[in-house]
């Protein structure tokens, strides 16, 4: 029996997450689905890999100092608590430009680990967003203050770098054999990430880009979403469309009731954007041959979404009471999802 032997360091933890295999979701789909949990890394989700690979070389450089260094981000709660890990850690101040969707729980997080918090309550007149105004207050932030830096998660190469190693471990873990992934697309550092490495491998894995409706990473109208976590208001320099070879919309409501679904059938409490990729994979689930191997990438869990997701107070102000009845089915049944 191998021994892990202790980790040095709290950041030495982030990675190498558990992946898992479904029982219970796809029913009458011949095929086995593994889903990769990245709420195990310390933060609690796949951004602690950014937020690490974005700062650590600033900071062992010199570029990022504690003391002298002011960190700015703008981030809808994931990264921004990854940063503030890491940040804490370190000793480096950290100013946070979140929204008026943002949980909370992370909030609090935040708060604990020290980061100053700024949250954008308006939305851009534009898109009725709030993104392109949490990077304006970025913007403003950098031009006054001194010694700023901003990792710009939207733009930041070493954003997909770090989720080479996601999709390395996933491979690994599978002897090579990967025939579909699905992960969530937002800044695109994921997705960009994983298929820099099946590229370098060459290998044949089908990526199936997961987005929102109502986001433009995909589609040029607009539209009112609720989850945050996936999709975007504004096209990060990261996109690249061309590296996927399908793109699969969820709702608001696909995705709460394959969160809530996820704790009945398989116990696992899962965040907005896990719902949506599981969601996903059930609404593409008959174009998948026979015997193929699938991964879905979990970036975070759902124990930040209590007071939305997991309310049902909250569900039926959103979409009505008769919401609730639709995790009482079996998951392929219960939204149209073909």
């Amino acid at each position: 029996m191998a021994v892990r032997r202790p980790l040095k360091g709290i950041l030495s933890a982030i990675g190498d997450t558990p992946l898992v295999e479904m029982g219970c979701l796809v029913p009458g789909f011949d095929f086995r689905l593994f889903v990769k949990l990245e709420r195990f890394n310390p933060g609690g989700s796949v951004k602690d890999r950014s937020a690490l690979a974005m700062l650590q070389a600033k900071i062992l450089d010199g570029g990022v100092r504690p003391g002298r260094t002011v960190v700015v981000e703008s981030s809808s709660g994931n990264l921004a608590i990854g940063l503030a890990q890491i940040c804490c850690y370190y000793g480096i101040d950290l100013i946070c430009v979140v929204d008026a969707k943002t949980t909370t729980q992370n909030l609090a997080i935040l708060r604990a680990y020290g980061a100053r918090v700024e949250v954008v309550t308006d939305r851009d007149p534009a898109t009725g967003e709030y993104l392109p105004e949490r990077v304006r207050r970025v913007r403003h932030l950098l031009a006054t203050l001194p010694n700023a830096y901003n990792p710009n998660q939207y733009a930041n190469l070493r954003n997909p770098a770090a989720h080479e190693n996601t999709m390395r471990e996933i491979a690994e873990a599978l002897d090579g054999r990967v025939d579909y992934l699905f992960a969530a697309a937002g800044t695109f550092g994921t997705l960009r990430g994983c298929v820099g490495y099946l590229r370098d491998q060459s290998m044949p894995t089908r990526v199936v880009a997961v987005d929102a409706v109502g986001s433009i990473l995909f589609h040029p109208t607009p539209g009112r979403r609720l989850i945050p976590g996936h999709g975007a208001a504004v096209r990060p320099a990261l996109l690249d469309p061309s590296l996927v070879d399908d793109v699969v919309h969820v709702t608001d409501l696909e995705s709460i009731v394959a969160c809530r679904t996820l704790t009945r059938q398989e116990g696992i409490l899962a965040g907005g954007s896990s719902g949506a990729t599981i969601a996903a994979v059930g609404k593409y689930a008959p174009r998948i041959p026979p015997g193929s191997t699938v991964v879905a990438i979990f970036p975070d869990g759902g124990d930040r979404y209590l007071d939305t997701i997991y309310s049902d107070a909250w569900v039926a102000e959103h979409f009505g009471s008769d919401a609730m009845q639709l995790w009482q089915r079996p998951l392929i049944e219960d939204v149209a999802w073909c």
